[in-house]
Parts: C-alpha cells; sequence; structure tokens
C-alpha cells in the first residue's frame, strides 16, 4: 500500500516539475570601451583629456576601469559618473560598480585630465590603454580600447589606434629616415676623396720626370 502511494506521490511530483516554466537565460552583455585622448599626441608640458566612455546593452555587475599610459602625468585629476577614482602619474582605477546598459541608460563616463610630465625623451612611444572588466567578464578577456603615437624629435615616425585587440588588432606603423643631410655629407666626403688621389698621382709623375724616370705603366 505504501508502495504504490509513493510511487503515485513520486508520478505527481515529476509532472509537477515538467510542467513548471523554465527561466528564460540571462540576457548576453555587451559592452564596449571607447578612448577618446583630446588632444592627440600632446606634447611634454601639453596638458591632456582622457574621456572613457562605455556603451552597449546589458548589466554589468561590479564594474572596474583601469586606464594606463606610458608617460607621466602631472597633476592628475579623475572624475566617474557613476563611481569613484584612484589616480597615479601612470594609473587610473575607476570603481563603477553595477552598470545598467542600454538606450535608456545614462552611458557611463570617465574624464582624466592632467599634463604630460617634462623630461620624456623624444621618440617615446606614448601608449594609452583603458580596460573594463566585471563579474560577467571573469570567464572571457576585458574589453579593451587604446591609442598610441610617437613623440617627435627622432628618426621615426608612428601613429596606433587601437579598441579590443581581439575585435581590431593595434598597428603601429614605423618609417625610419637617414638624418637629414647625411646624403650630402657623403656626397661632399667622395668628391674630396676623389680630389686627394688626383694630387698624389701627379705629384708622383712630377716627381719621376725630375729625376728622369719613365711613368709607370708606360704613360
Amino acid at each position: 500500500m505504501w508502495e504504490s502511494v509513493a510511487a503515485s506521490v513520486a508520478g505527481m511530483m515529476g509532472a509537477v516539475a515538467a510542467a513548471a516554466p523554465v527561466p528564460p537565460p540571462a540576457p548576453a552583455v555587451d559592452a564596449t570601451p571607447v578612448l577618446t585622448s583630446t588632444p592627440f599626441g600632446a606634447l611634454p608640458e601639453q596638458g591632456v583629456t582622457h574621456t572613457v566612455t562605455i556603451s552597449g546593452r546589458g548589466t554589468l555587475t561590479a564594474t572596474r576601469v583601469t586606464f594606463t599610459t606610458t608617460a607621466d602625468l602631472d597633476g592628475v585629476i579623475a572624475q566617474a559618473e557613476p563611481g569613484r577614482c584612484a589616480a597615479s602619474p601612470r594609473t587610473v582605477v575607476c570603481d563603477l560598480g553595477d552598470l545598467l546598459l542600454g538606450a535608456a541608460a545614462a552611458v557611463p563616463r570617465i574624464t582624466i585630465t592632467g599634463r604630460i610630465r617634462p623630461g620624456v625623451p623624444p621618440g617615446t612611444l606614448v601608449r594609452n590603454r583603458v580596460s573594463v572588466t566585471s563579474v560577467e567578464s571573469t570567464a572571457t578577456d576585458p574589453q579593451i580600447a587604446s591609442n598610441a603615437y610617437l613623440l617627435p624629435g627622432s628618426t621615426a615616425t608612428a601613429t596606433a589606434a587601437a579598441t579590443d585587440p581581439a575585435l581590431e588588432s593595434p598597428a603601429v606603423a614605423s618609417e625610419v629616415r637617414p638624418p637629414e643631410g647625411s646624403l650630402r655629407v657623403s656626397a661632399v666626403a667622395a668628391v674630396m676623396v676623389g680630389a686627394v688621389a688626383a694630387g698624389i698621382l701627379l705629384t708622383r709623375r712630377r716627381l719621376r720626370r725630375r729625376h728622369g724616370l719613365p711613368p709607370p705603366g708606360g704613360l
């Protein structure tokens, strides 16, 4: 008797479980950081403003934005809407909390201002990079945006702009040129060497004629 009752209860529970609705999967999160540096190509002692925005859709939990640069910044000030930031000459870390991305939500924005420290050598590659991490991105790579440029004054010039490396590979093109005027110096040196050789040859001929010796090779 008890076995039949238990079987009936188990059958009813199975039927209820089968009839219960399955919760829909969590919507995918699409978050894309955008980095803008103004002016792009700032020089030592010049002020610069880096602006980071995050566009997309979905919800990010415990969002953190990390900005790094290869040229020290003096007087760094970082502000996040929403959230708060901690700044140092080369790194800014902003904790934005939980973010709702979408058409109806305000676009998260981080503004970083400072002045490039004097003494950065010419030809230094200044690379600015921002990454966005959250609970949702722990299983995948963080979203990344970056830009870069060479400080003028060297024999090479380069520019670079990249977003997430998985979506767009950073490209740094360089062109190496010889120092200005080096070709002219080489040409002048060749002329001087030729003149010296001709002078030595004439001197030898005059000495042979003076001593009554025949010229070499019967000339």
